[in-house]
């Protein structure tokens, strides 16, 4: 049966289990769903059960189903590093053998000089922080001042958050595009990201406004691939920051969960040969990092409604992939990233279901089987499970 469409869903921060080289990087015991899962007396999310997140690893409230509606698995991370750039860049097959550089001591101060030079403006911060703990910290001398509040993570990231009444956002994203430039060689970090906010002392709150600025990737992509065959290419999320605006035909920058999963299923009634990615940025965004496992299993239970939904729309030439790019265990004391296996779930009428696909070596496995699916040359790094899930004549 031909292939149409491809819908690649990418849960944020939703991992299945420490990676066997955890420990180096301080995520030993991290487990996304089964701690989270412990954590709130158990996870609703029926529709993954059906199709077989339960047979994937073992957690609370999801039965490991006899009859699953799809094929199920787990994929390790080749890529150095636990960054959302790296982990949506493998599954579009390109591995990046080396983390991008992180600063647990803030960034030299030859950086930071430069770039308040190249700003007109002095910088707060510039140490290792949680956004929202230093924007109250910081906040009021921001309102003060006007200086811009530069701060890092256990990522590959440098981020500047802003008071949109004191720098509006076209200001800040053009700062943050200067940061980019200045960021290169030794110091070219994954991604430079604005981080807007609103309110007053003791009640700052972030706004949906992010916009992330990423490198380039070294490589062809599968989204590049896609789109130089001929085929559309849906980027829905933060998809268009993390690959640059490449290998993408159209766009919907949705800001949460709920606008993602709206454009996805108004994407889902169009009429298109290709790829739909999409990224529900609030599991890593807003309860990873604020370790919140409450809320991080409630935002579960909302996107495992909206797929049913989706799944029940979709028609006989789609399949639907789901998957992450990292952990982001809510229940460890660590308010970072974690190194993690992610689950992979497959379903469609166009595939086998019940299909055990075991633990695949990359997340590259998505990009090969796609590319297959679409009849696309071989690109990339990864190995096809599309065999696997063909329907025998």
């Amino acid at each position: 049966m031909e292939i149409n469409r491809v819908f690649l869903v990418v849960l944020d921060g939703v991992g299945c289990g420490e990676l066997p080289d955890a420990t180096d990087y301080g995520d030993a015991g991290s487990n996304t769903l089964v701690n989270t899962a412990r954590a709130i007396g158990g996870l609703s999310v029926p529709f993954l059960a059906e199709l077989g997140l339960g047979r994937i690893v073992e957690m609370m409230g999801v039965p490991a189903v006899s009859r699953p509606q799809g094929s199920f698995g787990k994929m390790a991370e080749v890529s150095g590093g636990k960054d959302t750039i790296t982990g949506h860049w493998e599954i579009a097959g390109i591995i990046s053998p080396r983390p991008f550089p992180t600063y647990p001591h803030g960034f030299p101060a030859t950086i930071i000089e430069r770039f308040a030079q190249a700003i007109g403006r002095r910088v707060l911060g510039n140490r290792v922080a949680s956004g929202t703990v230093i924007i109250e910290e910081l906040g009021r001398e921001h309102l003060q001042t006007g200086a811009p509040i530069v701060y890092t993570s256990a990522d590959s990231v440098f981020q500047i958050a802003a008071h949109e009444d004191v720098i509006p956002l076209p200001e800040l994203y053009r700062i943050c595009g200067i940061a980019r430039e200045l960021l290169q060689g030794e110091h070219r970090v994954a991604r430079v990201i604005a981080r807007p906010f609103t309110g007053t002392p003791g009640n700052f709150q972030r706004t949906p406004n992010r916009r992330d600025f990423a490198v380039d990737p070294p490589g062809e992509t599968l989204l590049d691939a896609v789109k130089a065959a001929g085929l559309r290419v849906w980027a829905v999320g933060k998809i268009e920051d993390i690959f640059n605006f490449r290998g993408i035909t159209d766009s919907i920058h949705s800001h949460d969960n709920r606008e993602t999963m709206d454009a996805l299923e108004q994407i889902s009634a169009e009429d298109f040969k290709g790829l739909f990615f999409a990224n529900f940025i609030d599991f890593d965004m807003v309860y990873g990092h604020r370790n919140d496992p409450v809320g991080f299993g409630r935002a579960l239970t909302a996107v495992d409604l909206g797929l049913g939904r989706l799944a029940e729309k979709l028609g006989s030439g789609d399949v639907l992939i789901i998957t992450a790019d990292h952990g982001g265990d809510p229940t460890t004391p660590s308010t970072d990233h974690s190194r993690e296996y992610v689950p992979l779930l497959v379903a469609g009428q166009a595939v086998k279901a019940g299909v055990d696909l075991g633990v695949r070596k990359s997340f590259a496995d998505i990009n090969a089987t796609i590319r297959e699916w679409f009849n696309l040359p071989p690109g990339g790094a990864g190995e096809s499970f599309a065999g696997l899930l063909r329907i025998d004549k």
